[in-house]
């Protein structure tokens, strides 16, 4: 009876020193803000940085004791075994026994910690920790020990994965960046049940712009009235991080993870890798399941992944596939040849790829790098895209979020913990504290309430959005037998977007500023190990990639 009592006295007393402790203090950001009020870019000229509502106390309190127990030195003697290196590599040094499944969540738990709660380097990137992660990294640790064959196990077995927090995740909150979901608890998402069948690690959650980008019109990208202001880790309040999945992008640049899952409509995983200088593939609506996702519209949502280099691309996009019979759109073929993509580059001699015409003209890192592709043999033909009409565009996401939304609600949340039902509801709850909840307005919730499309109406313009989409891409892909489209960032993001088209994006370089710069491939429907086979040849011939230099150590 004495050691029990004693063993409860110091679990109590653990607890108590736990919730004690301070970690991170909120701070002043008027002169943060101050400084971007003149800033060149009109969405950068922030009302606030920091979140009005989330203590990051809360989110890095749990797992301080396991992070504090690694030291600086520890830390140092793993650096170049993890900094910037490809799956394949951490894996060999843990089969080799250089590295633990364990050693490898502190270290990326101390990197998060390191930069996260100093206020000087804070990204406002991590908003939740998986809080079991390192007794599920110890327990993969012991099947080793045992003798678990690697050979059976997929690439991304044990490796720790970061999650926009539109994604549904057991045991942390999915709040998509909004104040009216931030007690949202469900179970997991379809492709997380996938990430962990195949032994990936969830180390937690990151911030995004709110509503996925689809609430204020003109606002900042990385925001959201939950966890803050996201930063550019090349340029803190000096770059955009592109959005909505801004945090997925930050954070694998700023290396506080293997990798990390975006979600995209029209260029929410394209525009925040190529802000953040990393490798980003938007698959074909359907490749992977939406089931369990916070929605804009079930016609264009899709996830994917974002990661370091194609190699690792190709990894987690692979350990996401499988048919969900609850997603209309999943397709049951999972496309073999996906993850030996990032092993088996293109030849260049062998590739066709589209230039378009206007690029070339306009962009001085493009054209060099087109001329580029062509002195190492690849074929590139300059073309001149059709014009096409794209109107009607608005209307896919207002209906489909007025539809899609309140499904969400009703299939995934608690309503004892989610009081919202709709779209009005969600604009309702805004409004009673718009200050805290919508600094920035919700004109494109409003636009959403507002608009009297038909289902009729809906459907035609879906329908020739997609043909008017592909003809765009198709007209010189077919007469030219083109492998993929070459473009810049997200410029193109929304012609793939309805013709449901892959795409994509590579580090290219960076402007004179500093700003990140990435060449984007188009491809026509499951040509994604393709992408990624000409992604890998561009890559390893031109590896641009550089660390945001304030996170290289």
């Amino acid at each position: 009876m004495v050691i029990i009592f004693l063993g409860a006295c110091k679990t109590e007393q653990d607890t108590k020193e736990r919730n004690e402790v301070v970690l991170w203090t909120p701070y002043d950001d008027s002169l943060e803000v101050a400084g971007n009020a003149d800033h060149d870019n009109t969405r950068m000229r922030y009302k606030l940085i920091q979140s009005k509502v989330l203590d990051k106390n809360e989110v890095f309190r749990p797992l301080y004791k396991e992070v504090s127990n690694l030291t600086e030195e520890e830390y140092k003697l793993l650096l170049p075994m993890i900094l910037e290196q490809d799956i394949f590599v951490i894996r060999n040094h843990i089969k080799e026994g250089r590295l633990t499944y364990e050693n490898l969540v502190l270290f990326y738990l101390y990197r998060i910690y390191k930069y996260e709660l100093d206020n000087t380097t804070t990204l406002n990137t991590v908003i939740a920790l998986n809080e079991d992660v390192v007794q599920q990294a110890r327990e993969l640790d012991e099947q080793n020990e045992k003798g678990v064959a690697t050979q059976i196990q997929h690439p991304i077995y044990g490796m720790p994965i970061l999650l926009k927090d539109n994604i549904n995740t057991v045991g942390m909150k999915t709040t998509a960046g909004s104040i009216a979901l931030m007690d949202n608890k469900t179970e997991d998402s379809f492709i997380v049940q996938q990430l962990k069948k195949n032994g990936a690690l969830i180390l937690g959650k990151v911030n995004l712009s709110e509503w996925a980008y689809f609430l204020c019109s003109g606002c900042p990208v990385g925001y959201s009235a939950y966890g803050g202001q996201t930063l550019n880790p090349y340029g803190r309040r000096i770059f955009e991080t592109g959005g909505s999945s801004s945090g997925s992008g930050t954070a694998v640049a700023a290396n506080y993870a293997v990798a990390a899952v975006g979600t995209e409509t029209s260029g929410s995983i394209l525009s925040p890798s190529s802000q953040n200088s990393v490798v980003g593939l938007k698959p074909t609506i359907g490749l992977l399941s939406r089931s369990g996702i916070v929605p804009i519209s079930s016609t264009l949502d899709t996830p994917g992944p974002m990661t370091k280099n194609v190699k690792d691309n190709a990894i987690l996009l692979s350990a996401m596939l499988g048919f969900d019979e609850v997603d209309s759109a999943s397709v049951e073929d999972n496309y073999p040849g996906i993850l030996s993509a990032g092993l088996n580059p293109e030849p260049l001699n062998e590739i066709r790829l589209g230039a378009i015409k206007e690029l070339m003209e306009s962009d001085s890192i493009y054209r060099k790098t087109i001329d580029k592709l062509k002195n190492e043999g690849a074929t590139i033909i300059e073309i001149v895209p059709p014009e096409v009409s794209m109107d009607g565009f608005l209307s896919i996401l207002n209906i489909d979020m007025r539809n899609d939304l309140p499904s969400y609600l009703r299939n995934y949340t608690d309503p004892n913990l989610v009081k919202i039902k709709s779209i009005e509801d969600a604009v309702a709850f805004n409004n009673n504290d718009s200050l805290v909840r919508i600094p920035y307005g919700q004109a494109l919730f409003n636009g959403i309430v507002s608009d009297t499309t038909t289902s009729s109406e809906l459907e035609e313009i879906k329908l020739n959005l997609e043909k008017n989409g592909r003809t765009f891409f198709n007209s010189a892909m077919d007469k030219n037998r083109l492998d993929a489209i070459l473009s810049i960032n997200n410029y193109h993001a929304g012609y793939a977007a309805v013709a449901k088209y892959p795409a994509l994006t590579v580090p290219m370089g960076y402007k004179p500023s500093g700003e990140p710069i990435s060449l984007t491939f188009i491809g026509k429907q499951f040509t994604e190990a393709k992408l990624l086979r000409i992604g890998k040849a561009y890559e390893e011939k031109f590896p641009v990639r550089i660390m945001p230099t304030d996170y290289k150590n």
